[in-house]
């Protein structure tokens, strides 16, 4: 399936594009919010882009004939070091679109989905970290069980993680199709129009490459890396990443709490860091039925104050 950007037309308004402005794209993926961004933008307008998969870089070479775009190898999480070193005066826009892209989950050799039998790997950096087939052969089971229940929200994730223990004894669980038959087996009742193995999965991949670490080390940085009037769009499409995002906006939208005792005139009280900027968004009925991927994402949005950062 072609990658096709979830929520493209509200994430640009969100950005409020300025021909001249600078923006982050955090997760180039396949391009598509960074096309439409360039469109947006004129002859001085600038747009740095990251990603971690080397995947996503190589298909960003087309873009780099663009004097106005470039593009670092790398997490997101380590924004604030690389546009400190490129940018000194803030930028006028972040946008993060935390799902997996299209190409990752339908390329078997990346190992993302159970539906196409490959090897177990899920990492977006193929070159660093552990492999999923790794964990699960090391981890032991209170770790796995562990894993599945906070990032994957499996009710059966002890079940699923004593039946990996005792599978692995025989046998190293190396491809996606022995574990999503794995998981099958052990899942006694099936939730409705969903693929038993579907948590699981959901699961292993947010865990060995620290998706909701990488979430919490980049909300701060691009908010940091903000202008004042500049925005920060963020799509989520897991409620753990969404619970973060909301929080993080949320909580830099209300004035630092004052300690107990200390007298401070309201006109000296400290001024919050990001103004909410309308409710979330989701997906339109007509993106979902051209775009089924799209039906969990959420998009929040927030707008840098003149307030001074903590």
């Amino acid at each position: 399936m072609e990658h096709q950007p979830v929520l493209l037309n509200e994430a640009l308004d969100a950005l409020q594009v300025k021909p001249n402005g600078i923006y982050v794209d955090g997760t180039f993926g396949r391009g598509g919010h960074s096309r439409a961004i360039l469109e947006r933008l004129g002859p001085q307008g600038r747009l740095l882009a990251f990603d971690r998969d080397p995947e996503a870089v190589m298909a960003a070479q087309a873009f780099t004939l663009d004097s106005r775009f470039s593009i670092t190898h790398a997490p997101f999480s380590c924004m604030s070091a690389i546009l400190n070193a490129r940018e000194k005066i803030g930028v006028d826009g972040v946008l993060l679109d935390l799902g997996v892209s299209s190409p990752q989950i339908d390329q078997a050799e990346r190992g993302f989905s159970f539906r196409h039998d490959g090897p177990l790997d899920m990492r977006m950096d193929p070159s660093s970290g552990v492999s999923v087939a790794d964990f699960i052969a090391r981890a032991d089971e209170a770790e796995i069980a562990s894993v599945l229940k906070e990032l994957g929200e499996e009710r059966f994730a002890k079940r699923i993680a004593r039946a990996i223990v005792i599978a692995r004894a025989h046998k190293p669980l190396l491809t996606t199709r022995q574990l999503a038959v794995l998981v099958a087996d052990a899942v006694p009742k099936r939730e409705p129009g969903t693929d038993p193995a579907t948590r699981t999965f959901q699961a292993l991949r947010i865990y060995v490459n620290g998706e909701l670490d990488e979430v919490s080390a980049v909300l701060p940085q691009a908010m940091a890396a903000l202008r004042h009037g500049g925005r920060l769009a963020v799509i989520s499409f897991h409620s753990l990443e969404d619970r973060r995002v909301k929080q993080f906006m949320a909580g830099h939208s209300k004035p630092p709490a004052i300690p107990a005792g200390l007298a401070v005139r309201e006109a000296d009280r400290p001024k919050p860091s990001l103004q909410l900027v309308g409710r979330a968004i989701f997906a339109s009925d007509e993106e979902v039925r051209a775009n089924p991927r799209s039906r969990s994402a959420v998009l929040r949005v927030a707008e840098r104050t003149r307030a001074m950062l903590s």
